[in-house]
């Protein structure tokens, strides 16, 4: 469990490094600390972590998702979950990237019959 200290001390400086990074407005600036930020592995994580995100909009199914950019299913699911919240910031921050979520309908046959 984390201590009251350390919750503290992300929440700060998460919210901080957020409006710094909005006021950036120079993605090649944004784009060059990340990766100064990051380590290649912990970049490759969150890049591949906006890719599943951005195919979850698109209607990709999880399987699918998992196999071309070697995820787990967990994280994906977690994302979708995410995703399906109507304000998500998942949703929001597609929105910005002009990217349109698909409302997937479920395939599976009903067990009821007609």
């Amino acid at each position: 469990m984390k201590r009251t200290e350390d919750i503290d001390l992300i929440a700060r400086n998460l919210r901080e490094m957020s409006v710094t990074l909005a006021a950036a407005r120079d993605p090649r600036l944004i784009e060059e600390f990340l990766y100064s930020l990051f380590t290649k592995s912990e970049a490759d994580e969150i890049a591949k972590r906006w890719a599943l995100v951005k195919d979850l909009a698109s209607g990709i199914p999880q399987r699918q998702i998992a196999q071309n950019l070697g995820l787990s299913l967990c994280k994906i699911t977690r994302g979708s979950r995410e995703l399906k919240k109507p304000e998500s910031a998942f949703r929001r921050m597609l929105q910005i990237a002009g990217i349109q979520v698909s409302e997937r309908k479920k395939t599976r046959a009903s067990s009821k019959p007609d």
